[in-house]
């Protein structure tokens, strides 16, 4: 009943019936690791300047059908944020408005559930777009893979167990290969790998291994 109300209040809330589609049924076992750079961390304020999204199909990986697009931004990134993704003023006023990415990036999602290394953040930075453009937040179902992650190594814990959520440690836990963190495509083929994988550990009811030391401190999401 609840997730019937809520398609009901997003397609009464939808600008333009163009995007209908969102609302369609999935297909099966199919999903889109998406990945954001942004000017910084405020949805309300910062803008994105680059992204990427990989279509995953059953356990493959289709980096060959990729999305990918450099966003120029009302405003220019600053150096704070230069340093992070390495995109420079020179580079993002080559790209494309956003008005003109969100289309081809909404077409290319479709109703398809969205993975992500907080994804919720990535997600809250095209709604900021979505809003202006088609009138509602994206409807896509939201896929953590450090929530996943988490109920595999530390879901059993006992209080006290030292929990690292950083995404670095996650790829080196998960034996994934360090694609260059920070450049929108390889994050988002990163967190492919990860829910591939953790999605196989859970269908077979596998843990991860705990270290053995305990410990009050715990890394944020996102640190």
């Amino acid at each position: 009943m609840i997730a019937w109300l809520r398609r009901r209040l997003w397609r009464a809330a939808l600008a333009d019936p163009e995007f209908l589609f969102l609302l369609d049924e999935p297909p099966t076992d199919e999903a889109v690791s998406l990945d954001c750079e942004t000017t910084g961390l405020d949805p309300r304020v910062d803008e994105i300047i680059a992204i990427a999204a990989v279509p995953v199909i059953g356990s493959r990986i289709a980096t060959s059908l990729r999305f990918e697009a450099v966003v120029k931004p009302e405003r220019m990134p600053e150096a704070g944020s230069i340093k992070v993704h390495g995109l420079r003023r020179r580079d993002v006023a080559l790209g494309r408005p956003m008005a003109e990415v969100l289309p081809e990036l909404l077409r290319f999602i479709g109703p398809r559930p969205l993975v992500g290394y907080y994804i919720d953040f990535d997600v809250r930075m095209i709604d900021r777009y979505a809003l202006r453009q088609i009138g509602t937040r994206l409807p896509n179902r939201r896929i953590e893979v450090s929530a996943l992650y988490y109920d595999r190594k530390y879901g059993k814990a006992p209080p006290g167990t030292t929990v690292d959520l950083r995404f670095a440690a996650i790829r080196r836990d998960l034996g994934i290969p360090d694609l260059g963190q920070h450049d929108a495509f390889a994050d988002a083929v990163m967190a492919a790998m990860m829910w591939v994988q953790l999605r196989d550990m859970a269908a077979r009811g596998q843990r991860l291994k705990r270290e053995g030391r305990r410990d009050a401190t715990a890394a944020p999401l996102g640190a």
